[in-house]
């Protein structure tokens, strides 16, 4: 078994502190582990979320990051689902196999390694970051910590893909990308000529209005406050865009977006969904939904202690609400096939990096992602 390895990482010390670039040493992967080399990782609001400290399941000093792709450098005891040299995508939504919410056939939410995962530590409680400056262990993030050079993960939180596709792609596959297409094409199982309404045109969004495309939507309404997001909506197969802001107000009260969405669509959508975390907007969804089957999915994550609210008739009356985490995909199953169908040229990857930066640059990615221009910025970890 190697030893340790010494190597730069984004360290998140304290909530509201830019990221600091430092020494960390990475111990060998334990029974169960795989240690990788991170070639790419993506950042997601997830990563902004929690370093703003309002993510119960925050813990500093730690290691964010999510969303990456690397090599497998050296395994633990008893792995034997990966090998050293293997292309990998990194998944902060597990996959055993063997628990019983694997087993149920019913979600891919997967608590192999949850409860400890949120609590910052490796399954067995302990951790593998220590900051080579201070002496302090760190905690890690999401059971993945891209930002890191080299990082320890659970083997049930990887899956090896073919190793022709550019890992500065694939590490998008870790969150954004297949967190909207699957809620579209696996969760709601959007139908041939329904109708869909989308809040929020980001990378989420953007893989939301995409999925519904490619089930054959016949009208995909995107919303956003943001103007400059309607060229991205339509590129992806929005054949809609409306900016909530330009909606005028409603004489008699009541929600505007929701009256303008049931006229537009001849009595409401039959899917909906938000990718915005905002609790409110995720009512304006449920009730923009057709009566008697309108269901709507809620994908973005609300900060903590918030809560949703609606008239229990909007249920009665045959609207459902739902929510979707890493889009009802399993990633050591699915994810290979879709990495397969990327490189077969059936399925869009490329088009969401819209910026890219080094490891050193990592703070100016975070404020890129606030100015509207952004949708996915790929950091290069070497």
């Amino acid at each position: 078994m190697s030893g340790d390895i010494v190597c730069k990482a984004a360290i998140a010390w304290a909530p509201n502190e830019p990221l600091k670039i430092e020494d960390v040493r990475v111990a060998p992967p334990r029974a169960g582990e795989v240690r990788v080399r991170v070639a790419f990782t993506g950042l997601c609001h997830t990563d902004v979320y929690t370093l703003s400290g309002s993510d119960p399941e925050g813990m500093f000093p730690a290691i964010l990051g999510h969303e990456g792709a690397g090599v497998v450098e050296s395994v633990g005891e008893g792995v034997t689902d990966v090998s050293p040299g293997q292309n990998v995508i990194l998944l902060y939504t597990a996959e055993c196999r063997k628990c019983k919410f694997c087993l149920s056939g019913k979600t891919n939410l997967c608590q192999a390694v949850r409860a400890t995962q949120g609590r910052g530590v490796m399954p067995d409680g302990t951790r593998r970051f220590t900051s080579v400056r201070t002496g302090e262990e760190l905690y890690h993030f999401m059971g993945t910590s891209t930002f890191s050079q080299y990082t320890v993960v659970s083997q049930y939180s990887l899956v090896a893909v073919d190793p022709k596709a550019p890992m500065d792609r694939t590490c998008l596959l870790g969150c954004g990308v297949t967190t909207g297409y699957g809620a579209a094409v696996y969760t709601a199982q959007v139908e041939h000529g329904a109708t869909v309404a989308v809040w929020g045109v980001g990378a989420v969004g953007l893989a939301v209005i995409y999925g519904a495309k490619e089930r054959g939507a016949s009208r995909i309404i995107a919303l956003d406050t943001n103007p400059g997001k309607r060229k991205w909506a339509e590129e992806f197969g929005a054949t809609d865009f409306i900016n909530p802001r330009d909606i005028p107000a409603l004489e008699g009260g009541g929600d505007p977006v929701v009256a303008k969405l049931v006229e537009l669509t001849d009595g409401g959508l039959d899917y909906t969904f938000d990718c915005t975390g905002n609790v409110k907007v995720m009512r304006t969804a449920l009730e923009a939904c057709h009566k008697g089957w309108g269901v709507s999915t809620i994908i973005g994550v609300a900060a903590a202690g918030e809560e949703i609210a609606t008239r229990p008739f909007q249920l009665v009356t045959g609207r459902r609400w739902q929510g979707s985490a890493f889009g009802g995909v399993k990633g050591r199953t699915q994810l290979p096939g879709i990495v397969e169908r990327y490189l077969g040229g059936s399925f869009k990857i490329d088009e969401y990096v819209t910026h890219r930066a080094t490891l050193d640059q990592v703070n100016d990615g975070l404020e890129w992602m606030h100015s509207g221009e952004c949708i996915r910025c790929v950091i290069d970890m070497s």
